[in-house]
């Protein structure tokens, strides 16, 4: 995907995050994120995007602290979430292409602005699944070929840090398969997990493995995310039980 498609991807979900969490309403309880409702939904959403944007607005080089939310509700923190969304968009949109900023994984990406702008887009449209699930109803979807692009971020790119809590005493190899990725291939992920963080690559072969996750691409990025279940595992259910347990992103 190029970075207009993540920008106009980033575009859409905000929108439809904020339209989800009007009709939650501010008090509403987010499933998915249990200890959340949807005034935290929005406080912590609004400030990733204001923190994203100053790196690339403002070019900065090194880290910076996210800071939290304003202290606003109701109606008040909704339009500040809209606008705190809107500005993102704007900055990634009208930024130059060979920017020079921090960015904090090593998944693949061509530039800085790429990062921020597929890190955002991915960003975004779990938590509008956040939003979606506090309202109540049928999910807006999700194409299979942005959420294979959100397993590889996730799997290449969070837990090769070396912060990632998916470790295993003894090494182990976990698969991980969307099942409807195109119409001639899988998307196939080999996850070498073991005491240090894993280490993942893209994969053809069937070779063995200990254990596999698998399912449509859609439902397997959010149970990667741990937003639904996995739609199939086989082989050692430890292993699926080890993600749920320790993949959280910190």
């Amino acid at each position: 995907m190029e970075t207009a498609d993540f920008v106009r991807t980033l575009d859409r979900e905000g929108l439809l995050l904020a339209a989800a969490a009007e009709e939650a309403g501010v008090d509403a309880k987010v499933p998915t994120c249990p200890d959340w409702q949807v005034r935290d939904l929005l406080r912590h959403t609004g400030a990733v995007h204001r923190w994203a944007a100053s790196f690339v607005a403002q070019a900065h080089t090194s880290p910076r602290p996210l800071g939290s939310g304003p202290d606003l509700d109701g109606p008040e923190l909704l339009a500040w979430y809209r606008d705190s969304h809107r500005h993102l968009v704007d900055t990634l949109g009208g930024a130059s292409p060979d920017v020079e900023c921090w960015t904090f994984h090593p998944a693949p990406n061509p530039s800085p602005l790429a990062f921020w702008a597929r890190r955002q887009a991915h960003e975004t449209t779990v938590h509008r699944f956040d939003a979606e699930s506090a309202r109540g109803g049928t999910p807006t979807g999700i194409a299979a070929e942005f959420a294979v692009d959100g397993i590889d971020e996730l799997l290449r790119g969070f837990h090769a840090r070396p912060r990632s809590r998916v470790r295993t005493e003894e090494p182990r190899l976990l698969r991980v398969r969307a099942t409807d990725a195109g119409a001639d291939a899988d998307a196939v992920w080999a996850v070498r997990l073991s005491a240090e963080p894993p280490v993942t690559t893209r994969e053809e072969s069937d070779g063995d493995a200990d254990a596999e996750l698998a399912g449509p691409a859609a439902q397997l990025y959010l149970a990667l995310w741990n937003r639904l279940p996995v739609p199939d595992v086989t082989g050692d259910a430890s292993l699926a039980a080890l993600w749920r347990e320790k993949s959280a992103i910190g």
